[in-house]
């Protein structure tokens, strides 16, 4: 029975460690760098930026597997890719995160760019090639990756918080690698689920009208 409820406890802390937001912060150039990790049960996320000025620094991704206190992960991206040519990490600093999750919401998980709403229907796009735009949304905060597992080609990303509200998605932008200038603009959507469907229409950073369908990401294709 001791053992039985250690092995309980066990699984419910690992759990528990391994869905959440954090944060940890390192220094480059004299200035506090924010490294902000978004994990769930097999997918990790790290991103690096400043706040004051904001500066996107860099962001790396992919699934991972536990070995005990260290993670190892095969990434699909890496924005220093072309620098550093790096394809898979092993982490073992946990010891500096800090937990910074909000209370969980709706859409939380990981979501593929599945196609638009046009004027003439839905045009959908191919989920098994391997270029790809995925949102990660955990607790409170979301993060969007255009990438290339194939090449590893990096096209994009950006991250912040986010809110569900009767019918209403709402962002507000902490880093994004295209503009830092749009660090801070909050975004309000209309969003609708439908099976493992997310319809999420408004306006893009931009200002440009789009009406986008997500899927649930629920494989490594």
């Amino acid at each position: 029975m001791k053992y039985t409820c250690f092995f309980i406890l066990s699984l419910f802390f690992d759990n528990f460690i391994f869905s959440q937001v954090y944060l940890f912060t390192s220094e480059e150039n004299g200035k506090v760098v924010e490294n902000r990790i978004l994990i769930d049960n097999d997918y990790f996320v790290q991103t690096s930026f400043l706040s004051n000025p904001p500066k996107f620094i860099k962001t790396i991704g992919g699934f991972y597997t536990k070995e005990g206190e260290l993670i190892k992960v095969d990434l699909e991206f890496n924005s220093n890719f072309s620098n550093d040519s790096i394809k898979s990490i092993t982490i073992n600093n946990q010891n500096r995160w800090v937990k910074i999750s909000r209370p969980k919401k709706l859409l939380q998980g990981k979501w593929l760019m599945a196609g638009r709403v046009t004027s003439d229907g839905e045009r959908r796009r191919d989920l098994t090639r391997s270029r790809k735009t995925m949102k990660f949304l955990i607790d409170g905060y979301f993060q969007w990756i255009a990438f290339d597992t194939s090449s590893f080609r990096f096209s994009g990303s950006g991250g912040g918080e986010y809110e569900t509200i009767d019918g209403k998605y709402k962002e507000k932008i902490s880093y994004f690698s295209r503009d830092n200038n749009r660090v801070g603009i909050e975004l309000i959507f209309d969003y609708k689920l439908k099976g493992f469907d997310w319809y999420h229409k408004g306006l893009s950073s931009k200002g440009d009208p789009f009406h986008e369908i997500w899927t649930r990401r629920i494989s490594q294709d």
